[in-house]
Parts: structure tokens; C-alpha cells; sequence
């Protein structure tokens, strides 16, 4: 018969070990800002200061965090990129599908009632070693969004 401690023992270190060998190096940024009451007001731009240290490709992704008491189906977000003089660099207009159009479901990862939706954002223009502040303005023309959780920026390096 197989001791009780070894066989936790040995679940313990497989644990440990597949944790340490699934960490990855690639996360270079990576910040996210939680917004009171679930609601993003429209005067509030949610804002991340980044230094760009880094010599080589980088994705960038936009992250939204959402409830169930998200109203629409997608989301408009003004997209800016600030330098170290406060001069835009880059200035669109992101639009995020939430849920499906057509069946009503939440689109993203998650789980019960909240969601995660990402989309590659088009940082381009910025050089290495650069400071920046990257902004997210929602654009819905409704004075608060109820049902927006977070707002979060995520660079990583792009394997080639």
C-alpha cells in the first residue's frame, strides 16, 4: 500500500513543477486600472506611463474587463499615445465587439459574470527607450458605462 504523504509529496512537486516550467519570460508590461462602482464615466480617461526599454517586436493588446450590466454590444474607445512632451503620437478610434451581435453571448475569457475581451492595439511610432502614456477614453456617448470593470494595457515580446 502506497504511504498517504508520498503520494501528496509527489502531486506537490508536479504542481510546482509545471507552474515554474510555465512561466514565460515574454511579459515586458503589463497594468491594469479597476474603475469605481463598475462604471466608466465619460470624463475619465483611464491612463498607463510606459517606458519603452525594450529592442525587439512587442505586441500590445488592450484589455476590458466587463459585467453582464454592460447595456451595448460593443465598445468605441479613443486610443492615444503621449511622449515625454505630452505631444500625441497616435490617436484612433478602437471599436471592441463585447457580445455577439446576433446570439447576445459574451465574447472574451471569463467566468459566472465577468469577461475579459482583448484587441492588438497599433502601437507604432514609438522607439525604444521612449517614455509614453498610453490613454483609453471611451467614446459610447453615454455618460457612464455600467458594466466595465477594468481597462488594462498588456505588452509582451512577439515571437518570431
Amino acid at each position: 500500500m502506497i504511504n498517504k504523504n508520498i503520494v501528496i509529496r509527489i502531486c506537490g512537486i508536479l504542481l510546482f513543477t509545471s507552474l515554474v516550467f510555465s512561466c514565460n519570460n515574454d511579459r515586458i508590461y503589463e497594468e491594469y486600472h479597476g474603475l469605481k462602482n463598475l462604471s466608466w464615466p465619460i470624463a475619465d480617461t483611464v491612463s498607463f506611463d510606459i517606458e519603452t526599454a525594450y529592442d525587439h517586436k512587442v505586441l500590445s493588446t488592450l484589455r476590458i474587463k466587463y459585467n453582464q450590466d454592460y447595456d451595448y454590444y460593443n465598445l468605441y474607445v479613443r486610443y492615444l499615445v503621449r511622449d515625454s512632451l505630452n505631444q500625441i503620437k497616435s490617436n484612433e478610434l478602437l471599436n471592441l465587439n463585447l457580445f455577439d451581435p446576433k446570439t447576445g453571448k459574451p465574447l472574451g475569457s471569463g467566468y459566472g459574470n465577468s469577461f475579459t475581451q482583448l484587441d492588438t492595439l497599433p502601437l507604432k511610432k514609438v522607439t525604444a527607450g521612449e517614455k509614453i502614456k498610453v490613454q483609453f477614453i471611451q467614446y459610447m456617448r453615454s455618460n457612464d458605462l455600467d458594466g466595465i470593470e477594468t481597462v488594462g494595457i498588456k505588452l509582451k515580446r512577439e515571437m518570431d
